[in-house]
């Protein structure tokens, strides 16, 4: 599997190429402009690269607030729109409670405990659609 830093000159948060997936990983508290340059940066990156998955690594951030927390669904939404799933990983507990707090739901971002987790759901088949008029038998 190779590896190695997408070509963002301009990026403040690097974004690297691991096989099929781009790993994004926040340190930090992030300043608007530069949430707003990592969404433009990641969507650039899943074009360039062809990428089928985004790994964003959020076990550095202390404190999700509203901004950051739309822009996390919108860098998903915008994955979503180029063909490739998010996955956000290492979200603390006090981030989960302020997102739960401020009522952002994220949708089309799923999340995993690690960034290793987060790698092996993007590597492995999506789950089939869930039917909701289909009833499993026992």
């Amino acid at each position: 599997m190779r590896g190695g830093p997408i070509g963002l000159s301009s990026a403040a948060v690097p974004v690297l190429k691991l096989g099929d997936v781009l790993l994004v990983t926040l340190q930090g508290d992030l300043q608007d402009s530069t949430a707003e340059q990592l969404k433009h940066d990641i969507g650039e990156a899943v074009v360039s690269s062809s990428v089928s998955g985004v790994v964003i690594d959020i076990s550095g951030v202390e404190m999700v607030d509203s901004f950051l927390g739309r822009v996390l669904a919108e860098i998903a939404a915008t994955a979503r729109l180029l063909a490739a799933r998010t996955v956000v990983a290492g979200m603390r507990p006090a981030v989960a409670i302020t997102l739960v707090e401020l009522g952002l739901t994220l949708p089309g971002l799923r999340t995993a405990l690690d960034a290793e987790e987060a790698m092996r759901m993007l590597t492995s088949p999506p789950p089939p659609p869930h039917s909701p008029g289909r009833q499993e038998t026992p």
